[in-house]
């Protein structure tokens, strides 16, 4: 009994022994990383503030800075774009290429009539040769922005007032915004190569596949207005 007494005294000595634990603070290695007191301060307090946001049924503080995504783009004062025509640049193109020919045939033409002599034959035969190339230099422009002034580059829209602004280009290549409201837009009882609809007394010419939504088209030309088969309406 005795020797089983002195075992139990002794076990706890040997357990507390067994499972010291150093606990000396050792100089850090070369390259180590160290943390400061703020640091380990900081953690402390985040921690404390996660198990107080989950007691209280919130959400935990994030480490990352709030992110907040400010636009540059300024709004147009022609409303909302609803539409871009695909050949803006290539009717822009064809015209200058026009323009630019005419002024040369233009400038070269004295140079032609002086050489070629007939600066000193009859008058007739120089108002001839001046109509000829005349046509080619003036018809030409003249024909071309005739069936190109039309085309709408743009179309703005503003859901407010539901005006719409449908951008051409003019004679002198130079961006012409026509204003109109839905209500003036009357589709043609014949449909033209170069029409669409009219705004008034002009001419529009848009592709209906370029809209990015539908429903913008069927407005534009009035296809989502109601509809009854009274006299009123199928004469409108």
């Amino acid at each position: 009994m005795l020797s089983v007494n002195v075992l139990r005294r002794l076990r706890p000595c040997g357990l507390y022994q067994s499972v010291n634990f150093d606990v000396t603070v050792r100089p850090a290695r070369l390259g180590a990383r160290s943390f400061s007191a703020c640091c380990v301060r900081g953690v402390k307090q985040l921690h404390a503030g996660r198990r107080s946001s989950l007691l209280n049924n919130q959400a935990p503080p994030s480490l990352c800075p709030s992110i907040r995504c400010v636009s540059t783009a300024t709004p147009s004062t022609d409303g909302e774009l609803i539409y871009t025509g695909s050949l803006g640049r290539a009717v822009r193109g064809v015209k200058m290429f026009s323009y630019s020919s005419s002024g040369a045939s233009l400038f070269i033409m004295p140079q032609i009539l002086l050489k070629t002599g007939f600066g000193v034959q009859s008058l007739a035969l120089q108002a001839a040769f001046c109509g000829f190339i005349g046509m080619f230099i003036f018809v030409t422009p003249v024909v071309l922005h005739f069936f190109t002034r039309g085309y709408v580059v743009r179309l703005y829209h503003h859901p407010d007032t539901d005006t719409y602004t449908a951008v051409t280009y003019s004679v002198f290549l130079t961006e012409k915004r026509n204003v109109f409201h839905q209500t003036q837009v009357r589709i043609p009882a014949v449909s033209k190569m170069f029409t669409t609809f009219y705004a008034g007394g002009t001419g529009l010419l848009v592709n209906p596949d370029l809209f990015a939504m539908p429903q913008d088209y069927n407005h534009l030309m009035g296809y989502d207005k109601p509809f009854s088969f009274q006299p009123e309406d199928m004469d409108s």
